[in-house]
């Protein structure tokens, strides 16, 4: 069940850029990583995961200064809302660090002046558009004018958004500058190049050798074998970044320096480690693992730049790059008018990250396909696989076990073959995780869980729970799936992290390590059954969708080095904002009399079961003592699955009068704790019979 030999290996993600907020594109990549380094971990291997914010470069700059803060006050603020984002996606980077880092300009340092040592960097002359009126350079993406083929106004300096026509940005008709407007000239500058070219040979080799994935590989070539080109690295004042050495007022372009920020972070977090060295990942002749994972749209910067100035510098070349396909959500791209340019931060407001983690790992493949979140499959999809499937497994079986043999397994498996042959189909799904197939995996696991649901239906242990005489073959119908689904959540833990956490409180185990799962649990003490995961309430997902349409107007590209920089809009004035939260009255007290007045009682769940028709509510039939049952419709539907209630003790309150409802007479009320997203049903000792006055 496990690697014979613990691997070394280091993971990295693509920094996102400091000029706004993660949205659901980024998403995916860091999702896809941190699936595959939970994975190695749970393999027994040592797997070191590090990302960094992105943060330097002209956006970053003016953007600091549209908003009237220093670009280091800029950066610090927005790590520390990725930071936020991605733990709470449960994304387990061992370090989140930054390129604007003493660590970073000292490797930048290096890296270059090794590359320039070893005649790999030239000198010269160009022309380039320049605003008088902010006296700065400009790129292509801040010149603005006509397009001098289709006539099209309002287009970038290099290319039309509508012909699709590439030009330079002195062919544009009435080019203006996007900063201040002004009508930009032509200056000439010193640049500084890297002599791409003179590692065209390499490249061949190395992109050939298995470290990409095909489709990459064959749009390398093309590029190869058409001959590289030098390839600008300096950038001139202003600009925010690190300046070149021996060379005033030029600085770093921002593409030298970020992937220098994987090599940062690491050499960061080694500083804070004693178990970790820095010369074993990077060295030339290392052989511990180095992994990129990246989006298509920035494949030559990892797969051509990047090796070559690693391979002259004098460190170790990645040993994969592993680039992944863009987001669509509901079949087209994000969309602010439509809702579904949604960020990470709104997702959390309403939805559990588990959802999302869950459903990109059931559409990714290792390929550079784009994949749709198609957000009505989401919702079925998810209720239908984790609720309906994974932890209906758990949820029916508890109940019996710890009414019939007070939370003990029993001492034997009921079908051995049936267990060997779940936990033999590891080293397929394995193998699928390795190879970054996660939908396959999923398929594989799904199919399993299906297995399991059949066996529990085919030996209904609620039909031998009413039988005399039968409650040891419901404990073992009852084992027999809990370690199937001991099993099934090994498997899904790198996806599912914390309902695995809540899935081994339940079953009081340390975790689920893969080579662990080969030894059923027999003879074992379970703890109190609790809710894994609730169900996807589409209502939550159109309220997500509903906010993104009144969101920042930012466009926070995954890389957006390419996209010019805007302020997010200021906080509206609470005094004002018609929207704004108001303080809670102060509770009015009441005098014992009136609390006496209540009767609450003890009563336990006889069945549960969903409302036709009703999006909130649960009928639950309680048993109140004394032979007498009750009916009471509960909105707790997003909370609670049916299952999850059968043979719980609740509280009731006896003497509410009843409520007609169009479902049916509701004849108390269920008392729970918190609200929104957190509620939990109040749950007396098992012990209290029902019917029992509570005071």
């Amino acid at each position: 069940m496990t690697d014979q030999t613990p691997r070394n290996i280091l993971v990295t993600s693509a920094l996102p850029y400091a000029n706004g907020p993660i949205h659901l594109g980024h998403m995916l990549e860091h999702i896809q990583t941190d699936i595959w380094v939970r994975f190695q971990r749970a393999r027994g291997n040592r797997c070191i995961a590090v990302c960094a914010d992105d943060t330097h470069g002209t956006a970053i700059m003016l953007r600091a200064e549209k908003e009237g803060i220093t670009p280091e006050a800029l950066i610090d603020r927005i790590r520390a809302e990725h930071w936020q984002d991605f733990q709470d996606f449960l994304i387990s980077y061992d370090n989140y660090y930054s390129t604007h880092s003493p660590e970073n300009r000292e490797l930048s340092e290096l890296i270059y002046t090794r590359c320039r040592d070893n005649g790999h960097i030239a000198v010269r002359t160009i022309r380039q558009m320049f605003d008088p009126e902010k006296q700065m350079f400009l790129a292509d993406r801040f010149i603005k004018g006509t397009c001098p083929k289709c006539g099209a106004e309002d287009q970038y300096g290099d290319n039309c958004e509508v012909c699709s026509a590439t030009y330079t940005p002195s062919e544009l008709v009435n080019p203006r500058s996007a900063l201040s407007g002004a009508t930009p000239v032509e200056k000439e500058s010193e640049h500084y190049f890297f002599k791409l070219p003179d590692f065209n040979a390499m490249l061949k080799d190395w992109t050939r050798s298995g470290t990409l994935q095909p489709a990459v590989a064959n749009k390398l070539s093309e590029w190869l074998d058409s001959g590289l080109q030098e390839w600008d690295i300096s950038r001139d004042a202003p600009y925010f970044g690190f300046e070149i050495p021996d060379a005033p007022g030029k600085y770093f372009y921002v593409w030298l320096d970020a992937p220098i920020g994987y090599m940062s972070s690491f050499k960061n977090l080694c500083e804070r480690r004693d178990d970790l060295d820095f010369e074993e990942f990077w060295k030339k002749d290392s052989t511990a693992e180095l992994y990129h994972f990246i989006g298509k749209d920035i494949i030559n910067f990892h797969a051509l730049f990047w090796p070559a100035m690693l391979d002259t510098a004098g460190f170790r070349k990645p040993t994969g790059v592993y680039a992944h396909g863009y987001v669509t959500i509901n079949g087209d791209k994000m969309s602010k008018s439509r809702g579904t340019f949604i960020m990470a931060r709104t997702y959390l407001d309403h939805l559990n990250p588990e959802y999302l983690r869950y459903y990109y790992s059931a559409k990714l493949g290792s390929t550079v396909e784009d994949i749709d979140l198609n957000l009505e499959d989401f919702v079925q999809r998810v209720n239908s696989d984790l609720v309906g499937k994974v932890v209906n497994i758990a949820s029916r079986c508890a109940g019996f076990v710890h009414k019939f043999a007070d939370g003990k397994l029993a001492s034997t498996l009921h079908d051995r073959a049936q267990y060997d042959a779940f936990v033999a189909a590891g080293n397929e799904i394995a193998e699928y995780f390795e190879q970054r197939e996660y939908s396959k995996a999923i398929r594989q696991i799904m199919a399993l869980a299906d297995r399991a649901n059949e066996y529990i239906q085919e030996n209904a242990p609620w039909v031998l729970a009413k039988q005399e005489g039968k409650q040891d073959e419901v404990i073992a119908v009852c084992t027999q799936a809990l370690n199937l689904f001991r099993v099934l959540m090994t498997y899904l833990n790198p996806v599912l992290p914390e309902m695995a956490g809540k899935a081994a409180a339940f079953l009081n185990i340390e975790d689920f390590a893969w080579h662990r799962a080969g030894t059923p649990l027999l003879n074992h003490n379970l703890n109190a059954f609790i809710p894994l995961l609730t169900r996807v309430e589409k209502a939550h997902v159109d309220a997500m969708v509903e906010v993104s349409k009144e969101g920042d107007t930012t466009v926070p590209a995954a890389n957006a080095k390419a996209k010019s920089a805007q302020a997010a809009p200021a906080p509206k004035d609470a005094k004002t904002d018609k929207k704004a939260i108001k303080e809670p009255a102060a509770p009015t007290t009441i005098q014992f009399d009136d609390f006496a007045k209540v009767d609450l009682r003890v009563a336990k769940v006889v069945s549960a079961d969903h409302v036709d028709g009703a999006d909130k509510l649960l009928q639950l039939i309680l048993d109140v003592g004394e032979d007498t049952t009750r009916q009471v419709f509960s909105g707790i539907k997003s909370h609670y699955q049916p299952e999850d209630l059968v043979g719980k003790n609740v509280v009731l309150v006896y003497n509410l009068a009843p409520r007609k409802m169009r479902f049916g007479m509701s004849e108390g009320m269920v008392l729970a704790a918190g609200e929104g997203k957190d509620l939990w049903v109040l749950e007396p000792n098992n012990a209290i019979p029902p019917g029992t006055k509570i005071s």
